[in-house]
């Protein structure tokens, strides 16, 4: 081969002659050149046959490790410190001269438009390239990171009820209860399995020992350029669209407010991915400037502190082991399953470094958090649409096993906000703080205000799931408890679409000319979900439930929830499949 590159360039090849040229004479420069240009061509054909039957060993030179910096945090802090150009006194924000500021009317968009508006879920990301073994079928990738996915919509029965989000006919929206998670974040802090910045960290230790290959090449100079929990660009994007969303389905609602004085009181949490989605979710909702138009309630999320949207902090067993952090062994198990050949073709591309299963379960996290943080992953590109849907569902299992219907410690954590909803359906005041309610907050009229027509709280999609589960939405728990040695075919419990990131659930409030009672529905990202295991509410075919009816099943719940022994008690349940629920509660006392 070094023969032919020094052969084969132009300048260095004697000048045919014209006649030559013409004729096509077999010059003996030429015959050599033809013999070298047919040694070359086959020796690029074999190396190209080569690297395709082969693409784990793509062309790294033997010595060339990885960078010194491959793995490491890259971190931009931003805004500067001390900037050196800042004169608050001529850039004030208001210098008044604002023309017109006349306001039309209040949309309402769920009860005039002749359809209800679709949301797709992932503007201005970037999915991979090319999946491996991409079929011929639509896949999003995007649906298929479970509680990392961007929230969308449903679609019509996608949970069983064929119907859609605007009032059947004959009724009318009285009111709105919106339970809403956060944006899209970094990672957090910790992790019981997997964790992406373990795995970073891992490759930041000793990058002079290791070298990647072939699909695993970038690597080699690849960063760590995630924070840690709070939101990223496009997790504010997503509440700020949220807001837009709900005021333009929503905003008559408004019309109660001024007809009686008032402000509406939204509530959030004090952790900032929490405070920063009330705020853009606000923007969304009411534009700039936010003062005078609403207030927004900001509760301490800490150890210590009762909070309905943040449980877990006074629930001791939510953060044992053996109790409320279950899913491990279920996530371990269905992931030697379905990552088996990821693993197989993965690790040979990395010398120095024994990739393990948990690595390659992170690297399918970090394409989802990449792909929100900063737009898009190389990581996405790895695995195949089967290893994407195997990776949703083993998010669906951590969540069962943690959060919902499989959890002991689920029902406990979602009352007190069963409690604080019956409170405001009924216009009367909570009865007793057993759970996680905060008696000084909720006790007052100006932080729980009663009687009013739109409530808009934010909170962590773990609590949307311990919601669920308290209401007694059992159609979601119908292939529970989930194996872990395949998927069920046209499962009900998706984390993707039950808790991804920004979902929202409706409470619905309707008056219907059909019936004498008040109804309600539970809209989740736009799909409707069946009442149909709440004691009473009938099987409708808008899934309506009359609210006096949805009430008293609530109450029955909610005396039938023994918080302090989910909480508190030293009650014990081995691990795995050993012992199971399916409604979210522990072992009974005695």
């Amino acid at each position: 081969m070094e023969k032919v590159r020094q052969v084969l360039p132009q300048s260095e090849l004697p000048p045919p002659s014209n006649a030559s040229r013409a004729a096509g004479s077999s010059l003996p420069w030429k015959n050599g050149l033809l013999a070298y240009a047919v040694v070359a061509i086959a020796a690029l054909s074999l190396g190209a046959a080569w690297l395709h039957a082969y693409p784990a060993l793509d062309r790294a030179a033997p010595d060339a490790f990885a960078a010194p910096d491959a793995g490491s945090t890259d971190v931009h802090h931003y805004p500067p410190s001390s900037p050196t150009n800042v004169f608050p006194s001529l850039f004030p924000s208001d210098v008044g001269h604002a023309g017109p500021t006349q306001t039309g009317a209040e949309p309402a968009l769920v009860a005039t438009a002749p359809a209800y508006p679709i949301h797709t879920g992932a503007p201005h990301l970037l999915g991979p390239e090319a999946l491996r073994n991409h079929s011929k079928q639509p896949f999003d990738i995007f649906r298929h990171w479970g509680n990392l996915s961007p929230w969308f919509s449903v679609g019509r029965n996608a949970f069983g009820i064929d119907a859609s989000p605007e009032p059947p006919q004959g009724c009318r929206v009285t009111g709105l209860h919106l339970l809403h998670r956060h944006g899209a974040r970094y990672p957090t802090g910790q992790a019981s399995f997997g964790g992406p910045a373990n795995f970073s960290a891992r490759l930041a230790q000793s990058p002079q020992s290791w070298q990647a290959r072939g699909e695993l090449e970038f690597l080699n100079d690849w960063t760590y350029k995630l924070g840690e929990e709070i939101l990223t660009p496009f997790g504010r994007q997503q509440l700020f669209d949220l807001g837009v969303s709900m005021r333009l389905k929503y905003g008559f609602l408004l019309h109660n407010f001024t007809s009686t004085n008032t402000l509406p009181v939204f509530r959030t949490e004090s952790q900032d991915r929490m405070l920063a989605s009330a705020h853009n979710f606000a923007l969304g909702f009411f534009g700039y400037p936010l003062d005078g138009q609403y207030q927004q309630l900001v509760t301490i999320e800490d150890h210590g502190f009762n909070n309905t949207l943040a449980p877990s902090k006074t629930c001791r067993n939510a953060h044992a082991p053996a109790r409320g952090d279950r899913a491990v062994p279920f996530v371990r198990a269905w992931g030697a399953r379905y990552l088996r050949d990821a693993l197989a073709r993965l690790a040979p591309q990395i010398e120095g470094l024994e990739l393990t299963l948990e690595d390659v379960y992170v690297m399918q996290q970090l394409c989802a958090y990449e792909t929100v943080a900063i737009g898009y992953s190389k990581f996405c590109e790895l695995f195949t649409e089967e290893e994407w849907e195997g990776f949703d569902y083993a998010i669906d299992l951590y969540f069962w096993y943690n959060s919902a219907f499989g959890s002991p410690v689920a029902r406990a954590q979602g009352v007190g906000y069963v409690q604080e909803l019956v409170s405001r359906l009924t216009h009367i005041p909570i009865e007793a703080h057993n759970s996680s309610t905060n008696a000084t907050l909720d006790d007052d009229p100006a932080t729980f205000p009663l009687g009013q027509s739109l409530y808009v709280d934010a909170t962590h999609e773990v609590v949307v799931l311990n919601v669920i589960t308290a209401l007694n939405l059992t159609s979601f728990a119908a292939d529970g408890p989930l194996p872990t040695d395949h998927i069920p075919p046209n499962r009900a419990f998706k984390t993707s679409h039950l808790a991804p990131f920004a979902t929202n659930v409706q409470f619905q409030l309707l008056s219907c000319a059909s019936s004498p009672d008040p109804q309600i529905r539970i809209i989740i990202n736009d799909g409707v979900a069946p009442l149909t295991g709440i004691r009473g509410c009938p099987d409708t075919a808008e899934g309506t439930c009359p609210v006096p009816t949805f009430v008293a099943a609530q109450r029955e719940t909610i005396r039938d929830t023994d918080w302090a022994w989910a909480c508190l008690g030293k009650w014990e349940v081995p691990s795995g499949t050993a012992w199971n629920t399916t409604t979210g509660d522990p072992p009974r006392r005695g």
